[in-house]
């Protein structure tokens, strides 16, 4: 990775040189009612969101850019730097894989004190999370759901989803977590699908695969953790891994349909995060994978589906590799093209380098600020609905 001090030109051209070919390596609409177990958002955030923000009543670029970075924690301890990167906001939240957690009574301590450390630096809450799907992806172990999607989707009642999802919910709250990168709402073509091969996916049908993502959403939400459907607009024809190959989706935009009816379904029950894909579908936006595609996050997402949550890219570290590009390249077009969270899950040094190299480029308005305005008060809208 460049040093944040070279010349502005530099980093500017370096962001443009992403390939797309497949090779290896809620802010809740107004006229909206939300159903029960799906609480609104506020569409303002709180005047206390911030110390920065309280007194001078904007915030500073430096919050902007924090708030938009959730990154990994390394080890079973947070770090001093960590620690110390959370209370002067420079991260909005912290994802938690199986290399953190050890038992109940740790990951409670844990939570607690990532947490803490965000109040005490006069920030906005803390968003701690983590994947808990079931079956294959399941980070803590000993946590519902006690179904994988496949077996809930074999049974076919959202009446068993939405309790999957709101046991998971209660045991993630109690232990600190308030959000879950589920469900998996991708809708597989064919067993050659490698969502479907990991054990992730509920159907091949999209109108059940739809009830039953909303069900279990809806079941998360209930208990009180939000939940993020993904990988929007869809990953079941991807059959290569995007965290470890470029994916491109050369499907028409008739043809790719049905993946969005879980979305619309959610959306109209106030969904209030959506994971974007890192594959590219030519049908939407030839150049760009999704996470950082303002035609799939804004136009369609926004415009076409109606969507006022908050967005968050997958994981760009390992879709980085596979382009042989670092991590905050890939993080910056995200910004730019108004993705609202960013995901990056290397090491501390490398995301502590994405927040260093985002908030240069924003200095130089590279990362329009009103662009990062609207996505912080979607973010903080989110947080104070906790």
């Amino acid at each position: 990775m460049g040093d944040v001090t070279r010349p502005l030109a530099v980093l500017l051209a370096a962001v443009f040189v992403v390939g797309c070919t497949a090779v290896p390596p809620t802010a809740v609409p107004t006229a909206q009612r939300p159903p029960t177990g799906r609480s609104a958002a506020p569409s303002q955030p709180p005047t206390n969101a911030g110390s920065a923000t309280t007194l001078i009543g904007r915030p500073t670029l430096a919050q902007l850019i924090g708030q938009k970075l959730v990154v990994r924690m390394e080890g079973r301890t947070p770090s001093t730097d960590l620690l110390g990167r959370i209370r002067r906001g420079e991260v909005g939240g912290v994802i938690l894989f199986g290399a953190n957690i050890t038992t109940k009574a740790a990951l409670i301590t844990l939570t607690h004190t990532l947490r803490a450390a965000a109040r005490a630096g006069g920030q906005p809450p803390l968003l701690i999370a983590v994947d808990q799907e079931g079956g294959s992806i399941k980070r803590i172990p000993w946590a519902p759901p006690t179904l994988s999607p496949p077996q809930m989707g074999s049974i076919g009642k959202t009446s068993v989803a939405r309790a999957q999802g709101s046991s998971t919910g209660t045991a993630l709250l109690g232990l600190g977590i308030d959000v879950d990168f589920a469900p998996v709402a991708d809708v597989p073509s064919s067993t050659s699908s490698f969502m479907y091969k990991q054990g992730r996916t509920f159907s091949f049908n999209s109108t059940t695969t739809a009830a039953l993502s909303d069900a279990f959403a809806s079941g998360l939400a209930s208990a009180g953790v939000l939940p993020s459907m993904k990988h929007f607009p869809g990953l079941g024809r991807a059959t290569a891994n995007t965290d470890a190959y470029v994916v491109t989706i050369k499907a028409s935009a008739a043809t790719l349909a049905p993946g969005l009816r879980p979305y619309r379904t959610a959306i109209g029950h106030d969904i209030p995060m959506i994971m974007l894909s890192n594959a590219t579908y030519t049908a939407y936006d030839s150049h760009n994978a999704a996470g950082w595609s303002h035609a799939i996050s804004v136009d369609l997402l926004r415009g076409d589906l109606a969507f006022n949550g908050v967005t968050i890219t997958d994981s760009l570290d390992g879709t980085a590799a596979a382009r042989g590009l670092p991590t905050w390249q890939l993080a910056v077009r995200a910004a730019r093209a108004g993705t609202d969270m960013i995901l990056v899950t290397g090491s501390e040094a490398t995301t502590k380098t994405d927040y260093d190299k985002l908030l240069s480029l924003a200095k130089g308005g590279f990362i329009p600020r009103s662009t990062l305005v609207d996505s912080y008060d979607r973010i903080l809208a989110l947080k104070a609905g906790l």
